[in-house]
């Protein structure tokens, strides 16, 4: 059974540090991009971040850019959002997805994660 599970979210102050990690189980993560995405109570779905399936290739969204970091281990069949200077507008629901491009459009996604909670708070 193919599935993501997103892990690594909770409660941290303003310009704190949580890394935020998506196992993989049921298939070969090396065949798939994946694409950080978040929402934010009464908010639309977001992309954050998106890395190719060798890793060669990343983007950021404007907002994030310079504070969070996403790679990947192949091996390990996870792949990681490194996000540093958090800010109180950072506080979402944090879902990692799998697809066939590396792409900020949700709709090029195959397979989602039921998500992490991470509230940036003082």
């Amino acid at each position: 059974q193919l599935q993501l599970v997103e892990s690594g979210g909770g409660l941290v102050q303003p310009g704190g540090s949580l890394r935020l990690s998506c196992a993989a189980s049921g298939f070969t993560l090396d065949y798939y991009a994946i694409g950080w995405f978040r929402q934010a109570p009464g908010k639309e779905r977001e992309g954050v971040s998106c890395i190719s399936s060798s890793g060669g290739s990343t983007n950021y969204a404007d907002s994030v850019k310079g504070r969070f970091t996403i790679s990947r281990d192949n091996a390990k069949k996870t792949v990681y959002l490194q996000m540093n200077s958090l800010k109180p507008e950072d506080t979402a629901i944090y879902y990692c997805a799998a697809g066939r491009i590396a792409t900020m459009t949700s709709a090029f996604y195959d397979y989602w994660g039921q998500g992490t909670q991470v509230t940036v708070s003082s």
